[in-house]
């Protein structure tokens, strides 16, 4: 059962998911009682995965029949993940997105089934070809009309979020023909933060009457991000001197991109022969194929990284970068990097430690005080990266794959890498609009962090003599989540 009532008034927003927590995103706008939109479909994981059985997590319990369109704001699997489940359901609807991500779409849910449902080559395809054939590519900025009848218009806008490469947040506009009303309001998916590597800052809409906003970091603010590129080169100099080896989680689209965008700046700029030797590995078969689309949508980066393209460089594919293929050059790999000594920068999925080759690294190398865990993104509670990055600074323990490895290695973390927008973003996001929202739905973050940016959004309101009401996602959520309250 959906948890809107007959009462409540239309159109109206319920969370199937990233209500209360930071994983799992879903969010359905309900227009009339027989017309409703999804944005996003996506995946729990960590801690948020952990508060509902892992059966029934990822069943789609909502109604489908009304869903006019799914729409996507970016290919992350916390995002998207769930798009089997929802297909399975019987939801024939399009799935609208960026044009990026429409490249970039199949390659996570073809890696999200191998990995969670079957490696059958044949199962796979045909669902490929399903979703490839619902995926409806739009432009940015510009209006998409997806109803237009007697009773409705509704219309979709996709903008540039700033996250990932694709990644974009959604201006749904509409108008009820029998009375007269309309209105616009803005999911922001996952936003971006100014200053990150290949991608624009995203800009506010112009206006909006309910905005459902992400607040990840809605309670703190990130390291000057224009720095972070010292921070990082002395991160890993640190390491480099002990002989080791630095080991950076990082998901296969978007953060790893982001890093050898970084990497090769740094080698470029070195003076050092080590430096200039320093040998780059990206372990994953998935990130290698997410590189490659990412330099073919060079159109999509920013103009920091066309001038590098003009003066002849190659940020993506440069002299030091290595990449790491079958599973057996990967076992010998770790191997070999955990018993030369020989500098080098592993990045490795997956980004919170969960599972992938990076944790063969770890188990192999976290013993090791000349070894380097760097993290660069968001550890969600109940991760194994939250527990390195939490314990293994007071040379504590972290259990992988059932063992428990203790923790030697040096950790680091540079937060200015994070793909997220801080506080201060995040309000910029609304208080730049021209014409801000009545309303703002704080989804997509821990409860700590959505209290933090919730009474700032209160108190700029205040200031400003705008009348804003701030209501927090786990309010609203769908009858069928109800245990992700608990």
């Amino acid at each position: 059962m959906d948890s809107l009532t007959p009462s409540e008034p239309l159109p109206s927003i319920s969370h199937h998911g990233a209500a209360s927590g930071v994983t799992g995103s879903c969010h359905r706008l309900q227009i009339d009682p027989d017309r409703a939109l999804l944005i996003d479909c996506g995946l729990f994981q960590g801690q948020d995965a952990e508060r509902i059985d892992s059966l029934e997590q990822h069943q789609v319990r909502f109604p489908v029949e009304d869903v006019l369109a799914l729409v996507v704001t970016h290919v992350h699997i916390d995002h998207i993940g769930r798009l089997p489940y929802l297909l399975a359901a019987g939801y024939q609807g399009p799935i609208l997105c960026s044009v990026p991500s429409k490249r970039l779409l199949p390659l996570v849910i073809e890696d999200a089934l191998r990995v969670g449902f079957t490696r059958d080559r044949a199962l796979i395809e045909r669902f490929l070809a399903e979703v490839e054939g619902r995926l409806v590519a739009l432009d940015y900025k510009t209006w998409h009309t997806l109803l237009d009848d007697a009773r409705h218009c509704i219309r979709v806008k996709l903008k540039r979020a700033g996250h990932i490469l694709g990644s974009a947040y959604v201006e749904v506009d509409t108008q009820d023909k029998r009375s007269g009303e309309r209105q616009r309001i803005v999911f922001s998916g996952d936003l971006g933060a100014p200053y990150s590597p290949l991608l624009p800052a995203p800009k506010p809409p112009y206006r909006a009457d309910v905005v459902v906003l992400e607040s990840t970091y809605g309670d703190r603010l990130h390291e000057d991000r224009r720095h972070r590129r010292d921070r990082l080169k002395a991160a890993i100099d640190r390491a480099l001197a002990n002989g080791g080896t630095v080991i950076v989680p990082a998901f296969s689209v978007g953060r790893t991109q982001e890093l050898l965008y970084e990497l090769e700046g740094l080698i470029h700029n070195a003076r050092s022969q080590r430096w200039r030797e320093l040998e780059i590995i990206v372990d994953s078969p998935l990130a290698a194929r997410f590189t490659q689309v990412y330099r073919e949508l060079k159109p999509w980066w920013d103009a920091e990284a066309h001038r590098r393209l003009r003066s002849g460089r190659h940020p993506l594919s440069f002299e030091n970068l290595y990449t790491v293929e079958d599973h057996q050059e990967h076992e010998r790999a770790v191997e070999y990097l955990a018993e030369s000594g020989r500098p080098a920068v592993v990045i490795a999925a997956s980004g919170m430690a969960s599972g992938g080759r990076v944790v063969n690294y770890l188990k192999r190398m976290l013993g090791d005080e000349r070894h380097c865990v760097l993290f660069t993104g968001y550890q969600a509670q109940g991760t194994p990266g939250r527990d390195i990055q939490r314990f293994g600074p007071n040379g504590g323990w972290v259990a992988l794959e059932g063992q428990r490895i203790e923790i030697r290695a040096r950790i680091e973390t540079v937060s200015g890498y994070s793909a997220h927008a801080d506080q201060h973003d995040l309000l910029n996001f609304v208080r730049r609009m021209r014409h801000p929202p009545r309303e703002v739905r704080l989804v997509h973050g821990d409860a700590h962090a959505q209290a933090a940016l919730k009474a700032k959004l209160l108190e700029w309101g205040a200031g400003e003599g705008h009348e804003l009401r701030v209501t927090l996602g786990a309010q609203h959520i769908a009858d069928s989540l109800l245990p992700e309250t608990a």
